[in-house]
């Protein structure tokens, strides 16, 4: 779940914090840049481990600040693939059930990934297992809050730093061509840079209030 990874990055220590210890400073900057931040194709990550090398430190001519390049291993998060969690249902929607580890919510076992036959119940916004026994058809509710194991059979990472307009908003404004009355002028839906993708469709996976009785 957890992995130390080698990092290299270049430090600026403002001239205030230049009476601490240089590593002390280094280590609480370091932390303020990365930590709870997802790193593209490397995983969220959680906090410093530990500073393996120093290079030297150079002030630039108009700022008062070092800079340091540094070597350094973080702790993050990124689980393999096939690997076993437990989480909780922190909802449920039609693309399937949403699953929260607490620092963690980006996890979505889609409706196939499902034990089945499985159904969505729109009415209770919940996604159901159809389970047959002898006595016939339980309709067992994975509701919120309910702790599920799962798989990780995948992980998708998006780039979701900062580009510049698009060419046809240019376009639009240089024509001062207002938009169309109706237009959904709003800020569209944040993606997520980091997505696991679950499956509880194993025997032995699921719910874990239906396996333990």
């Amino acid at each position: 779940m957890f992995v130390v990874v080698e990092m290299v990055d270049t430090v600026r220590i403002p001239p205030w914090s230049f009476h601490r210890e240089l590593n002390d400073a280094i280590a609480e900057e370091l932390n303020k840049k990365l930590a709870n931040k997802v790193v593209y194709n490397v995983g969220l990550c959680i906090c410093l481990y530990d500073i393996t090398k120093l290079d030297d430190s150079y002030i630039f001519p108009g700022d008062g600040a070092s800079h340091t390049k540094v070597h350094f291993r973080y702790v993050v998060f990124h689980p393999f693939l096939d690997e076993i969690l437990v989480g909780k249902i922190k909802g449920c929607s039609a693309e399937g059930v949403h699953v929260t580890l607490g620092f963690f919510d980006d996890i979505i076992i889609p409706p196939e990934s499902l034990q089945q036959p499985a159904k969505f119940d729109e009415a209770e916004q919940v996604w159901m297992w159809e389970y047959e026994t002898d006595e016939g058809a339980h309709d067992l509710y994975m509701d919120q809050g309910e702790e599920i194991r799962f798989r990780v059979v995948d992980e998708v990472f998006i780039d979701t730093s900062p580009t510049g307009p698009s060419k046809e908003k240019d376009s639009t404004s240089a024509a001062g061509t207002a938009p169309p009355a109706g237009t959904d002028d709003s800020t569209p839906q944040k993606e997520s840079p980091y997505t696991l993708i679950g499956s509880v469709s194993e025997p032995g996976l699921g719910l874990l209030s239906w396996w333990n009785g």
